[in-house]
C-alpha cells in the first residue's frame, strides 16, 4: 500500500487512490457527531449559493455553514459540534459547507474513492483502510481553509499513517494535549468563545470515539457522506 500525504486545496485536486480528507477542526469531527445525534444523512457542498439551493428542494433540511469560522447568515447551525442538539436535526437531512474540509470533497475530482478523516474516529478510517486493501491512498491534510497549513490535520494524518504501518504512535496523547497551545489555541480565547466554543476542542481531539467511517458518494441530487455500509433509505 502506498501512502501518501498531501496538503491543502492543491492537495485535494492531486489525491488519488482512497483519499481521507482530513479536516480536525471542525468539518470531519461535526459530520461524524452530526450522524451520531441522529441526522438521516448529511451532504456536503462546496459554495454558498448551493447550500441555500437545498430549502427550495427540501424546506425541511438543516443548514449548517461557516466561512472564516464564522456561521454563514441563514445558516442554523455553524461548524460547532457543541452547539448541535438531537431535538434540532434528528432524522432530518443536513447541508454542510465548510472553508476547508468540504472544500477538499469537492476538489478530490481524481480520487477513487472519497472518505473523511478525523480524531474521532481514525481507528475506524484506518481499520476501513487495511479492510479496503487499495494500492494508494492519499492523506489530505486541509489545513486552514484549504490555504495554510494546520497543526492538528498534519498530526491526524500522522496518526493514521502510523496505524496503518505500525498499528500504533507512541504519545499520541500527549501531542494531541499540546494542540491547547498550538493549532487549537483559538477555541481558548475568551474573545473568540461564540465562534470557537471551548467545548468543541475537547470535543475534536475526542480519540476514536466513533467507530464510523463517513464515505463520499454521488448521487442523482449531488454529494453525500454517509456511514459506510448504511444502506440507501
Amino acid at each position: 500500500m502506498e501512502i501518501g500525504i498531501l496538503h491543502l486545496i492543491e492537495g485535494a485536486r492531486q489525491a488519488e487512490g482512497l483519499a481521507v480528507i482530513i479536516d480536525v477542526f471542525r468539518a470531519f469531527s461535526m459530520e461524524c457527531y452530526l450522524y451520531a445525534l441522529g441526522a438521516r444523512e448529511v451532504r456536503p457542498t462546496g459554495s454558498i449559493e448551493e447550500t441555500f439551493a437545498w430549502k427550495e428542494r427540501d424546506p425541511e433540511c438543516i443548514l449548517v455553514g461557516e466561512r472564516h469560522g464564522k456561521r454563514i447568515d441563514g445558516c442554523e447551525l455553524g461548524n460547532s459540534p457543541s452547539s448541535v442538539e438531537r431535538r434540532m436535526i434528528r432524522d432530518r437531512r443536513v447541508i454542510h459547507t465548510t472553508s476547508a474540509g468540504t472544500q477538499g470533497i469537492v476538489n478530490a475530482v481524481r480520487a477513487e474513492e472519497i472518505i473523511t478523516g478525523s480524531f474521532v474516529n481514525a481507528k475506524a478510517v484506518a481499520g476501513y483502510i487495511r479492510k479496503k486493501a487499495p494500492g494508494k491512498v492519499s492523506l489530505v491534510c486541509m489545513g486552514k481553509e484549504g490555504l495554510e497549513p494546520a497543526e492538528e490535520d498534519e498530526l491526524c494524518a500522522e496518526y493514521l499513517k502510523a496505524l496503518l504501518t505500525s498499528g500504533d504512535m507512541p504519545g499520541i496523547d500527549r501531542r494531541l494535549w499540546s494542540l491547547r497551545e498550538g493549532g487549537g489555541k483559538h477555541f481558548f480565547n475568551p474573545d473568540k468563545q461564540e465562534i470557537y466554543p471551548e467545548q468543541d476542542f475537547w470535543m475534536c481531539i475526542a480519540r476514536d470515539r466513533f467507530d464510523m467511517v463517513l464515505r463520499v458518494e454521488r448521487d442523482s441530487y449531488g454529494l453525500v457522506s454517509k456511514p459506510a455500509g448504511r444502506e440507501e433509505e
